[in-house]
């Protein structure tokens, strides 16, 4: 498994309704990816993530730095 460039959240399971891994980035908005497994999931967002960030550059908006891990709340 290849290193990812990016040190965004990702959120990846299963959806039954899909078939697929869905994999979300819950700091970019709008932005997730599926697969037919785990990796594909994964290879697909990293793609999207790229896609989102040059997007976002071209039209002049603030890319949100990575946090890291979400605070789980009980």
């Amino acid at each position: 498994m290849a290193n990812s460039k990016h040190r965004y959240e990702i959120i990846l399971f299963w959806s039954e309704e899909d078939g697929a891994y869905i994999a979300e980035v819950p700091e970019l908005p709008g932005c997730a990816a599926d697969g037919s497994s785990y990796q594909g999931a994964i290879d697909n967002v990293e793609d999207v993530i790229d896609g989102w960030i040059e997007t976002a550059l071209e039209m002049g908006r603030a890319i949100p730095e990575p946090k890291g891990r979400r605070l789980m709340l009980a």
